[in-house]
């Protein structure tokens, strides 16, 4: 088969014809011509429009043929348009001002789902520059497409960027578990721009939201979407109950000193597991400590008291439940989970909107955590831009423009 047939099954020319072959081992151009049966059509509206001139020849990189570069060589017309004036013509294989073809583009962009960008680049000898331009012309092609329309239930949270607490925000659609929107910091502002740019008709088919218990984040979400059941994400609910019973523990060294310490050396995460996943010197362990009157014993109590909230099935049982266990935290005489429990209490209605709606983010950790390898694979983003876009491709389920032919 011809070089020239395999271009015409794999490339999208219509309205215009293959003309001639040449080149090496070193690279093949092929020549595109205008088929003058066609119409013209304007790139910027679409409209059919006359001919006005002819610019000089370009080359838009095309998807390699055994390992060989492949370049399309063609002329383009400029039309004059009665809506858009004098602009250049509408051309199938390629977008915008961009020197590559639209199948190379996705060629380029499926590699760097798997791939750091520099490694695609050096792979199939183009620059990085080109890559970034592949992955931007996919993604808003992908963006532009996005269907949100059955978006109900959302998980909102955050993941460090960088060292020196530089955050993206990052929305989830916990139905598909697929990134919805990525913004950088985290802020009023940032989550404000979120539900700006889903707009009312989309916020108002929202029926829960599921984010920690960051005040800007709940600020906006109660302005902006009134009608959706918020709820606190009962992981960072419970991360910050381990955070007060490991307070507990470092309070009571520190008041106890060298002689607790020792006792206590390598207990941390004895006191922070779930009992099922000690290990028998670990069970063993605690089994001895609990038999001294330690206040990490008692806050550890607790915590494991805890435990049983999750386990209703009714908001008024849990309510019950609560209330009984901040007793007991209030009257503990340990601070750390005396201050953890009245912020349960602040807290108590969005808390107990679990039992409403049980949505929870244990699916957005896990997107998180895909999130940080793509940052690792690609040793770091020096741009949040970058890495927002970046993520968009490889989390976002977005979908892609139709090519004739996949190439990978």
């Amino acid at each position: 088969m011809l070089v020239s047939q395999l271009t015409k099954l794999t490339l999208d020319i219509q309205g215009f014809r293959v003309g001639r072959v040449q080149g090496d081992t070193s690279g093949i151009t092929v020549d595109i011509a205008p088929d003058r049966r066609h119409l013209l059509f304007c790139s910027r509206c679409g409209s059919a429009a006359k001919y006005r001139d002819t610019l000089t020849s370009r080359y838009f990189r095309h998807v390699p043929l055994w390992g060989i570069p492949v370049w399309l060589r063609y002329s383009p017309r400029r039309v004059r348009c009665g809506h858009c004036g004098v602009k250049v013509e509408y051309f199938p294989w390629s977008t915008g001002k961009h020197r590559f073809t639209t199948a190379f583009a996705h060629f380029l962009a499926s590699w760097a789902r798997l791939l750091p960008w520099k490694h695609v680049a050096q792979l199939f000898g183009c620059s990085w520059g080109t890559v970034a331009a592949a992955v931007d012309q996919i993604v808003e092609y992908g963006l532009a497409h996005q269907d949100l329309s059955n978006l109900t239930h959302i998980g909102i949270d955050e993941i460090s960027r960088e060292k020196g607490q530089v955050y993206l925000t990052n929305v989830y659609d916990l139905n598909t578990s697929r990134l919805v929107w990525s913004g950088e910091k985290r802020t009023k502002a940032t989550i404000t721009n979120f539900f700006t740019s889903l707009g009312p008709s989309k916020i108002d088919k929202l029926e829960g939201v599921c984010c920690d218990m960051w005040e800007p984040y709940t600020q906006v979400i109660q302005d902006k979407a009134p009608k959706a059941t918020m709820v606190f994400d009962k992981f960072h609910i419970v991360r910050h109950l381990n955070e007060a019973v490991d307070q507990v523990r470092r309070d009571e060294i520190r008041e106890k000193g060298q002689k607790h310490k020792d006792l206590v050396k390598d207990t941390r995460y004895i006191w922070l597991k779930n009992p099922w996943n000690l290990t028998d010197k670990q069970a063993s362990r605690l089994n001895a400590l609990e038999k001294l009157n330690l206040k990490i014993n008692r806050a550890y109590l607790l915590k494991e008291s805890f435990r049983q909230f999750w386990s209703y099935e009714c908001r008024t049982s849990a309510k019950d439940f609560l209330d009984k266990w901040f007793w007991w935290a209030t009257h503990s005489r340990l601070k750390p989970m005396r201050n953890f429990a009245w912020m349960l209490r602040r807290k108590e209605e969005n808390i107990l909107s679990y039992f409403d709606m049980p949505i929870s983010n244990g699916s957005v950790e896990g997107l998180n955590n895909k999130a940080k390898v793509i940052s690792h694979r690609a040793y770091g983003f020096r741009s949040a831009k970058n890495y927002i876009r970046n993520l968009y491709h490889c989390m976002g389920g977005l979908p892609e423009p139709q090519i004739m032919h996949r190439f990978v």
